[in-house]
């Protein structure tokens, strides 16, 4: 299956799903890659912990605006990344057209992506290399 369209997902679109999409945009500049959240935090910027994760790689997610997950994204994504197993369930139970297109982003480790939301910045440093492995393990696959 040729992927041309990437989105990634998480709560609320401000730590996890943003980092996971610019490290794919800066792997994948041709594709189309977008995030969202399940409850997102419409309006806000990327949290500073994780903007400041992502300056230290040369990253600038300044740009960065949360917005809410909708069927209408989910229809035009090849591959749907979450960050949790329950994450993956949800959206196959609210959107089913969703299932066989979306896998957690850690699916090649086994593992989930802790929200490292309002904990220190260490714990976002510590989410901010799983993310980075996390989109290499991806390579292969896209």
């Amino acid at each position: 299956m040729q992927i041309n369209n990437i989105l990634v997902v998480c709560i609320g679109n401000i730590c996890r799903s943003p980092m996971a999409e610019y490290f794919l945009k800066q792997e994948y500049p041709h594709l189309k890659i977008h995030s969202a959240g399940i409850s997102g935090l419409i309006g806000h910027g990327a949290d500073n912990k994780a903007q400041l994760c992502m300056q230290r790689l040369g990253i600038d997610m300044s740009e960065h605006v949360a917005r809410k997950l909708n069927s209408e994204l989910i229809k035009q994504a090849d591959l749907i990344l979450v960050m949790s197993q329950n994450q993956q369930k949800y959206l196959e139970q609210t959107w089913p057209f969703a299932k066989g297109k979306t896998f957690r982003l850690g699916h090649w480790q086994g593992r989930n992506v802790a929200d490292p939301y309002r904990h220190d910045q260490s714990v976002f440093d510590e989410t901010c290399q799983q993310i980075q492995q996390s989109v290499a393990d991806w390579q292969k696959h896209i």
